[in-house]
């Protein structure tokens, strides 16, 4: 009786071992199958670089069999990109145009940027009403003298045609085709550079890259602040839209997971990280 109870005892103990054995591999199958892996191509704003390049990789980070890659090559050309299918996501710095979105492309805003204006570090004048921007930016004022500073004429720096930047700063003042610029110039970076290391010069850039080489000026005496735009009371605002061709919903499921993920709390850190506003 008692080796016939050994026996039973041995016999439950094997099962037990191989069931455990069985569960711990059926999870580890069904872990592996769940990892995400591909590629995900995006193209457009230079103004989204860092948004785009820091998204990409935490996604990787967290996804190391994930690849995701950008090109910088401005706001229109990246919804071009995504409509004609040679990138999966065009990124654009202004809200879409309706020939866009007539011809598949989606919007979908990632998060909202600040537009600021800025001088250069040795100008006197640091606070300018939206009149003021309308009258320097199509030409009705070319002196800072006349607008309190010293006697120097306006450099008036902005971005190229096609720019959601510029798209941007000039449908929210509603000169669009009215600006008369002294340098038209095709990167975020180029601005902002431009304006540091030019006397007189007047510019605009995206919240997010201004460093202490220019002077952010305040506009209508409200500072260029996350904080301010959050508020509602500073007036130069857009959208940083990831468009893509269809509803997410109709993209992979990598590309699917992407857009999760920037809607996650670690992809909300990410954008405030960059000094943007997320989006729920």
């Amino acid at each position: 009786m008692k080796n016939r109870t050994k026996k039973i005892v041995a016999l439950l103990s094997a099962c037990v071992l191989t069931l455990t054995a069985l569960v711990g591999c059926g999870s580890g199958d069904s872990a592996t199958g769940s990892e995400l892996s591909g590629k995900i191509t995006m193209a457009g704003s230079t103004s989204m670089e860092k948004l785009a390049n820091a998204m990409a990789e935490s996604f990787m980070e967290a996804n190391p069999n994930v690849n995701v890659s950008a090109e910088f090559t401005g706001s229109s050309a990246g919804v071009e990109s995504v409509i004609s299918g040679s990138v999966d996501i065009g990124n654009s710095s202004r809200n879409l145009k309706e020939s866009e979105v007539s011809n598949g492309a989606v919007e979908n805003i990632v998060a909202i940027d600040g537009i600021a204006v800025i001088v250069d570090t040795d100008n006197t004048v640091t606070e300018l009403t939206k009149d003021n921007l309308i009258a320097i930016y199509t030409g009705t004022v070319t002196n800072w003298s006349e607008l309190g500073g010293v006697d120097a004429p306006i450099v008036v720096v902005g971005r190229e045609a096609g720019s959601g930047t510029r798209g941007a700063f000039e449908e929210i003042l509603e000169i669009k085709d009215a600006c008369v610029y002294a340098n038209e110039l095709d990167s975020t970076g180029a601005v902002l550079a431009k304006v540091a290391s030019t006397a007189g010069a007047i510019g605009y850039v995206s919240l997010d890259v201004v460093d202490d080489t220019v002077t952010a000026v305040a506009l209508e005496g409200v500072a260029a602040t996350v904080e301010n735009i959050k508020a509602g009371s500073y007036f130069l605002s857009r959208p940083f839209v990831m468009a893509t061709k269809g509803e997410i919903s109709e993209q992979s499921e990598l590309v699917q997971a992407f857009f999760e993920y920037i809607k996650s709390e670690e992809g909300k850190a990410v954008v405030e990280a960059v000094g943007l506003i997320a989006v729920d």
